[in-house]
């Protein structure tokens, strides 16, 4: 018997397995020491006992992308997870998490104003991995500089506190109290990902939430979980931290009405916050409603194929309505291969040549990412080498994509939000599109060419979607929502930010174009759309602890505000996109009801007496780390180096913010005209 039960301890040294003489040591310590859990002989005597079965963290790290642990009579087994729907519904049961942490605000101590410090530097590690409308951290080490942040009882709080949020909204809703509220888990391949599973699925139970693992799935595909039948589930969340490196993860959040904005997901960190500094042993509860594996992305490929076969309507074969067409898919070993076998081969193209379509964790041949300039040149020799119709990059998680026309020429950034700005405004004559204010004024004359409005607005996916959700319920119809990255949602996919959608819409004009008769190919949607030329991206890193970079970066933004404003710049001039709806250079809503700022940020524009308005320079806070972004573009030779210049010493130095910020990339810049 004393060699059959085992729990795991999980410590920021480690992490500690327990036989049950280590658990009467650790009941023997918690009842005789106040200070236990500060103790820095804990893990020696632990060791004493269970030296030959201690898991440290770098065995976690390389333990398999595919599996979790469970302990129950033999040690280290395995179960990857194709069979973890097998062991969720066995008679084995999760193993209780036991997570000490140095939450020193609960040990003795005769100073108050210390607890009360300490209890706010915990509260603050949860309230820091809020990123906009996201949570995101480092889960994993291996990053320079950087700490393991996302740690499971961090997750399992934020967990329990979206699941009482999902359950507080439901019963305000229905004016009654609900039982047996649901909620899904996606997740895409990263190595932390099935152990944060865990502390996902802890926490929703403790929430009082029925729990659903849908598995290695998408970022679109957890909201449509919320929609399409028979699972319809209330709630979902999906594990992603996009492009960022593999040390990384985070979380995503869904209801049925899209997905959480920035002040709802700040709330959930705030009760988060104080459920993570309050507990003296975080101990996740056992899981009496084990989840429930289910296979969602058939249905949601599915549902993707039905549109395709509908809109097309083949005159000749409804059923494949791609065939003849041959389709190159780059999923960069993200969630995206689906789309591959699941998508096109079932609608009768020839994908041959396609890349990196197996998930894993590492990211080992690029950044799955469609701006990156790799996963681009790999795209493009794939189409030109396979003489391909189409190439098509997605990036970790599936909510943003890029393409690669026949002629190997990538669209992506500005191209990417012509291309579907002229095939929506083909269905939707007229309407507004609404973009981040990195867009290109060659793009806003593209847009207005073809009948359409253009409304520039602040960067950020979330601020782009939710801007256009609300100019559309006044009235002001509004189809197209994209950011300069990638993400990009339609009125007519519930505003969801969907890549694979997108790239469906794409597909489906370039074969509406080949029934018609053209033989040009997707390309030629956007064969006038001028390109900038020059295009720069800066960055200025934040000198200050984390906890105040924020209020230092709001700092310098609104100082910049002040300078142009005033006219101590001379030539520029805070940037709007007319008097509609957004002024004070694409920050502040005139509405009655202005949106909250995330972030903050404005765009000047720039202009001279010889050649009037030539370029503009924006200038964000990063929501993602510590540092402001600088970007710029113009359409004279020379121009950015000039505005640069013209930064650096008529703000930068001027103004002393130079002080505070490190600005090494803005002097090189101006000294060679080189970025890196």
């Amino acid at each position: 018997m004393f060699g059959s039960l085992y729990i795991d301890i999980f410590l920021f040294q480690g992490i500690y397995r327990l036989n049950c003489r280590d658990i009467i040591y650790l009941a023997s310590s918690l009842i005789f020491s106040t200070s236990f859990l500060d103790s820095n002989i804990f893990p020696q005597k632990l060791s004493k006992h269970s030296k030959s079965a201690n898991l440290n963290k770098e065995s976690m790290a390389s333990a398999s992308t595919s599996s979790i642990s469970v302990k129950n009579n033999a040690p280290g087994t395995r179960f990857p997870s194709s069979t973890t729907s097998k062991l969720l519904h066995s008679n084995l049961k999760f193993p209780l998490l036991m997570h000490a942490t140095k939450a020193t605000g609960i040990k003795s101590s005769s100073t108050a104003n210390y607890n009360e410090a300490v209890i706010d530097e915990e509260m603050d590690k949860i309230k820091r991995l809020q990123n906009g409308s996201d949570v995101r951290g480092v889960a994993l080490e291996g990053e320079k500089g950087r700490t393991v942040d996302l740690s499971p009882p961090a997750v399992e709080a934020i967990a329990e506190s979206f699941g009482e949020w999902v359950i507080n909204g439901l019963e305000k809703e229905k004016g009654r109290v609900v039982a047996n509220v649901r909620v899904s888990l996606g997740r895409d391949p990263r190595l932390s990902g099935a152990s944060l599973s865990v502390a996902v699925f802890s926490g929703l139970v403790r929430a009082g939430c029925l729990a659903f693992d849908m598995g290695l799935a998408t970022t679109p595909a957890c909201f449509m979980s919320t929609l399409l039948p028979p699972f319809s589930y209330d709630a979902s969340i999906m594990m992603t931290a996009s492009h960022l490196p593999y040390t990384r993860n985070g979380l995503k959040f869904f209801t049925r009405g899209g997905g959480l904005t920035s002040p709802e997901v700040e709330e959930i960190c705030d009760k988060a916050a104080r459920k993570y500094a309050n507990r003296l042993a975080k101990v996740s509860t056992m899981l009496k409603s084990p989840p429930e594996r289910v296979d969602f992305m058939s249905t949601y490929a599915k549902h993707l194929r039905n549109i395709i076969k509908e809109r097309v309507n083949h005159p000749l074969h409804y059923d494949t309505p791609l065939k003849g067409f041959q389709i190159i898919v780059n999923a960069g070993n993200g969630s995206g291969g689906f789309f591959t076998w699941d998508v096109l081969d079932k609608l009768g193209a020839e994908t041959f040549g396609s890349l990196h379509l197996n998930p894993d964790g590492r990211f080992p041949n690029h950044i799955p990412n469609p701006e990156d300039k790799i996963a681009m040149a790999l795209s493009r020799a794939a189409v030109l080498e396979n003489s391909a119709d189409l190439g098509i990059v997605f990036d970790t998680d599936v909510d943003r994509s890029g393409v690669v026309d026949r002629e190997g020429n990538p669209i992506n950034g500005d191209r990417l939000i012509a291309l579907m700005s002229a095939i929506v405004l083909r269905e939707h004559p007229g309407t507004t599109i609404v973009t981040d204010a990195r867009a290109s004024m060659a793009l806003t004359r593209f847009i207005i060419d073809r009948g359409g409005q253009h409304c520039l607005y602040r960067v950020g996916y979330r601020n782009v979607i939710d801007k256009g959700v609300r100019l559309d319920k006044k009235g002001i119809e509004t189809h197209l929502m994209m950011e300069t990255s990638g993400h990009g949602a339609l009125k007519e996919n519930y505003f969801l930010d969907d890549g694979a959608y997108m790239v469906v819409k794409i597909i489906i004009e370039m074969v509406r174009m080949k029934l018609a008769g053209s033989d040009e190919g997707i390309g030629s949607l956007i064969k006038d759309l001028e390109e900038p030329l020059e295009s720069v991206e800066l960055r200025m890193n934040i000198i200050s602890e984390p906890r105040h970079a924020k209020a230092r970066a709001i700092d310098v933004i609104e100082t910049f505000r002040s300078y142009v404003e005033e006219g101590r710049i001379e030539g520029w001039e805070l940037d709007s996109c007319g008097d509609c709806w957004v002024t004070d250079g694409c920050l502040v809503d005139s509405n009655d009801d202005p949106a909250a700022v995330d972030a903050y940020m404005y765009r000047a524009k720039v202009s001279d007496e010889k050649l009037g308005q030539h370029g503009w320079i924006h200038l964000r806070q990063s929501i993602h780390n510590p540092n402001i972004a600088v970007n710029m573009q113009s359409m004279a030779p020379g121009g950015c180096l000039s505005m640069t210049k013209t930064l650096r010493d008529k703000f930068l130095v001027a103004s002393g913010m130079d002080k505070i910020l490190d600005i090494t990339q803005i002097d090189k810049y101006t000294r060679t005209g080189l970025v890196k």
